[in-house]
């Protein structure tokens, strides 16, 4: 159903509605003000009976007055047919405010600021809190991996590639004769990991976002969601991927690296090659090469 005819049948509907409680609203209404009407066989019947006003001596009520009476009684007004003589005006007080206590509508005026005041300062609360969070650990903090040699062992044993959980990185070997090139491509940030001969990637690939995972055969990282293909240091050498893999900044202090996750740099420009690395074997992805 289009939201044309949704609309067109909506709006009379409406329409209907309110008319129907306007008409409801005005005869309750009338309901209550109605004070009734005899009829005439009533009226000859009633007709020279004495009310207990007419038997002091007052004139006596009319039936429109014990009608109007019963309905102000029944409404909660309880007042007299007629009074046999006005009583002396006293004068108006105006009530204690802690008498009186809180209305029902102040009430309720006073619970919905208030639970809209508590939402807000909720909502801003986790604003703040998203927004000054500092990170005590894990991916988006600094991470001190280790000592060089002991990272590089471990890239060994995985045979080129080892991976990093706590900070969602991979770190890899980069070549010293690849550093004259690298020193025309790469920052000051990443030069100063590739410098001690490490390269921490971001797991992510930068096309759609999926985790890149090694290939063992050809030595390359390789994208299962749609085949893009990164040498062994992150450069692009095949897919959709619209650059090299991402990597983090790294801080090189004596023998030991220190990672920071909170700092993504932009992969390589597609076609930067500086260490000429080919696959090595057969690909684990195929279609992502060109």
């Amino acid at each position: 159903m289009s939201t044309t005819t949704i609309v067109l049948i909506a709006v009379p509907v409406l329409v209907v509605l309110a008319g129907l409680l306007l008409f409801a609203s005005s005869r309750r209404k009338d309901t209550d003000a109605a004070i009734g009407q005899l009829s005439p066989e009533t009226s000859k019947r009633d007709r020279g009976r004495i009310t207990p006003a007419a038997e002091a001596g007052a004139p006596p009520a009319t039936g429109r007055e014990v009608e109007r009476a019963a309905a102000l009684e029944r409404r909660g007004g309880g007042l007299a047919v007629r009074d046999e003589a006005p009583a002396d005006l006293v004068p108006w007080v105006p009530p204690d405010a802690e008498t009186i206590g809180v209305t029902r509508r102040q009430f309720f005026n006073r619970s919905i600021v208030g639970l809209f005041g508590l939402g807000l300062a909720g909502f801003g609360a986790a604003a703040l809190g998203f927004l000054y969070t500092e990170s005590k650990g894990g991916f988006g903090s600094q991470i001190r991996v280790g000592k060089i040699d002991d990272i590089k062992a471990r890239i060994t044993e995985g045979g080129g590639f080892a991976y990093y959980p706590e900070g969602r990185m991979w770190i890899t070997e980069y070549p010293g004769n690849a550093l004259e090139k690298a020193r025309a491509v790469y920052s000051p940030a990443e030069l100063q990991g590739m410098e001690a001969g490490i390269v921490a990637l971001y797991q992510k690939c930068p096309h759609l976002g999926c985790r890149v995972p090694e290939c063992a055969t050809s030595k390359w990282f390789e994208c299962p969601c749609h085949g893009s293909q990164y040498n062994q240091v992150g450069e692009k050498k095949g897919g959709p991927a619209p650059r090299g893999m991402d990597r983090f900044a790294m801080t090189v202090s004596g023998d030991s690296l220190t990672v920071d996750t909170g700092t993504v740099i932009n992969g390589p420009p597609i076609g930067t090659n500086t260490t000429g690395q080919e696959a090595q074997g057969p690909h684990c992805v195929t279609g992502g090469s060109h």
